[in-house]
């Protein structure tokens, strides 16, 4: 009996003359030829005369099983990938169904990957160390996903972004894109690549804190730079670095890009009503004071409502941060964020923890009864309580939380409503999670309650969704205008988190102030 042969094909990105010329010698050697139906056409002037198997694009171990029994019969087989066989594609597969007793020959023949393309397209983004990292959670936990997101965006390693978004997975590349703006400049540039050499290809560069607004596919790859990318012309590229870092390896500081701050400052971390009041406050007792905004809007309400204090505004990463509140040796950092922003929260302790700056939580004061019988332990069961209590239900959590609700199970057997910010990136997100433009109210709050009143008899409302956000979020301007239309209100509690020092007021946040050295 002849032994078989098994080719592990790589066929490159779609384009005749990317494809290798060992891995054409290979086709065209084969006698039976296993592929995915897309990938024939690329290869078809190789493959003429042959036996051909193509299950579906599902049916990915499937193809493995049908090649190795195909080799096992003594044939020659070629087992065809797009991009390289062995960079999230076919080769795993096949050597997971080998057996040690297996005779038939193996080669695996490399060929252009999608992240080689990509970049090509680009320029030379991954001219030094880089990552690829895959958003697809069919084969591997969204926990490790995000987890290893994190870890290159705090490495500051150029990357690339495969599967990133299907018709069925709409929000994880904006989780991973916060999570990378967490850790990375958000003037970082990147590339964004549909169809590289393929019909329809579609080529453009970003900066980072614009990703989050844009819409992609599955045919979309992202290629995300480090501190050191630059553009020149239409291109960008990473440089090989080594003569810009320092003697132990690590990478030399970004110079800010922001005007020279105060130095020995009070950063108050706010983009709330209550938080704005309170640098104001302080600004005018004489203090130094820095007001972080997360957003450009944020900032401008800042400037308007704290004279006297300098403003840094916009989509800052944690990197951005960090240098901000060492360069500038802040004294004192007050985090008057949201109640729901934890993982602000958190990151804020953890920066205060590693540069050795006193942190003090101001917590606005909360109006949700210890004994609240809507009172919701988190946004899950709060989803499930509104669909036992009402049909047309109005969410006031926010943009970010809206999928908790419109894609838990039962979501389709109700009319959902919600009220947004007015930015184009939250509008875009609920209207593509499905939540239909005749529900959805774009504007900035707190709102009155003869707003939310006559909103909710207009649109005849008969469950409210909000969270503990106290006064300065208008709590109990939903709860009076429920009261007087007779609807439920399901309140989320606050999350908890260890505080090293809390303020529940402007008067503790003063006093604690001046307790510190260099007050």
């Amino acid at each position: 009996m002849n032994k078989g042969v098994l080719n592990l094909v790589s066929v490159g990105p779609g384009f005749e003359q990317m494809i290798v010329p060992r891995a054409i010698e290979a086709l065209r050697d084969s006698e039976v030829i296993v592929a995915y139906e897309l990938y024939l056409r690329w290869i078809a002037p190789h493959i003429e005369g042959k036996q051909i198997h193509s299950p579906p694009l599902t049916q990915e171990r499937e193809r493995a099983l049908l090649a190795i029994e195909q080799a096992r019969a003594g044939r020659r087989v070629s087992l065809v990938s797009s991009g390289d066989i062995g960079i999230y594609a076919m080769a795993a597969l096949a050597f997971d169904d080998m057996r040690e007793d297996d005779t038939y020959e193996v080669n695996v023949i490399p060929g252009v990957t999608s992240a080689n393309a990509c970049a090509s397209l680009l320029g030379s983004p991954l001219s030094h160390d880089f990552a690829t990292l895959s958003l697809s959670n069919l084969l591997c936990p969204w926990e490790w996903i995000e987890q290893r997101a994190s870890h290159i965006a705090q490495a500051d390693l150029a990357c690339v972004l495969y599967n990133v978004q299907s018709a069925g997975r709409q929000e994880g590349v904006y989780r991973i894109l916060q999570l990378m703006l967490q850790h990375k400049a958000p003037h970082t540039l990147c590339g964004v690549v549909r169809n590289a050499y393929r019909p329809g290809q579609q080529v453009a560069i970003y900066r980072l804190d614009q990703l989050p607004t844009l819409q992609f596919d599955m045919l979309t790859s992202i290629v995300i730079g480090n501190r050191f990318t630059q553009r020149k012309r239409d291109w960008i590229f990473t440089p090989r670095g080594y003569n810009d870092w320092t003697q132990d390896g690590s990478a030399q500081p970004l110079e800010l890009e922001a005007p020279a701050l105060p130095a020995q400052a009070v950063w108050v971390f706010a983009g709330t009503s209550d938080g704005n009041a309170l640098a104001a406050q302080l600004a005018a007792s004489g203090q130094r004071v820095v007001v972080s905004a997360a957003t450009g809007y944020g900032g401008e309400l800042a400037r308007q409502d704290c004279p006297g204090a300098f403003v840094w505004a916009g989509r800052q990463g944690v990197e951005a941060r960090r240098q901000a509140l060492r360069q500038s040796q802040a004294r004192v950092l007050v985090d008057a964020t949201h109640p729901f922003a934890t993982q602000m929260s958190q990151q804020l302790m953890d920066l205060a923890h590693e540069l050795g700056i006193a942190y003090l939580r101001y917590e606005r004061p909360s109006l949700l009864a210890a004994d609240d019988p809507l009172a919701c332990a988190d946004m899950a069961q709060a989803a499930r309580r509104a669909m036992q209590m009402g049909r047309r239900i109005f969410l006031a959590t926010g943009s970010k939380d809206l999928a908790s609700f419109l894609q838990a199970d039962g979501a389709d057997r109700h009319q959902w409503f919600a009220r947004v910010t007015a930015d184009p990136q939250f509008v875009a997100r609920a209207l593509e999670l499905g939540l239909p433009r005749a529900n959805l109210c774009a504007m900035q709050g707190p709102f009155s309650r003869s707003f939310n009143e006559a909103l909710w008899r207009d649109w005849q409302i008969d469950c409210v969704v909000t969270k503990d956000s106290g006064q300065a979020g208008g709590y109990r301007a939903k709860l009076d205008a429920a009261q007087a239309l007779g609807i439920p209100v399901l309140t989320v509690r606050r999350p908890a988190l260890d505080y090293p020092a809390v303020a529940g007021d402007f008067e503790s946040v003063h006093r604690q102030l001046a307790a510190w050295p260099g007050a």
